[in-house]
């Protein structure tokens, strides 16, 4: 099993910055990609961005630019720094894995909790 916690999450005004984190953690053998998800009120969650296990990144279309997506170098902690954020940007943010693990024969996704990512004036 595969436990991912993640902080970071608050309320901020437009134009505002946050940095989430997200930590993985039990006895894993490898982790094929880490990523961020959003889910906003009455929306499906959608992709923000991921990263995966050779480095490459990708990027939802509207927060290119914005968002950076990074890791650690145990490549066990994510992080997503977003910038310039806008009101539309509000959601609940998922940190997610695609990770192998102890207890299980093949690469499997996990997620965190979630949090709350508010942007108003």
């Amino acid at each position: 099993q595969v436990q991912l916690v993640e902080s970071g999450g608050g309320l901020v005004q437009p134009g505002g910055s946050l940095r989430l984190s997200c930590t993985a953690s039990g006895t894993i053998f490898d982790i094929n990609a880490m990523g961020w998800y959003r889910q906003a009120p009455g929306k499906q969650r959608e992709l923000v961005a991921v990263i995966r296990s050779g480095g490459s990144t990708d990027y939802e279309e509207s927060v290119k630019g914005r968002f950076t997506i990074s890791r650690d170098g145990g490549k066990k902690t994510v992080y997503l720094q977003m910038s310039d954020l806008k009101s539309e940007d509000t959601a609940v943010y998922y940190c997610h894995s695609e990770a192998w693990a102890r207890g299980s024969t093949s690469y499997m996704e996990y997620w965190g909790q979630g949090t709350q990512v508010t942007v108003s004036s």
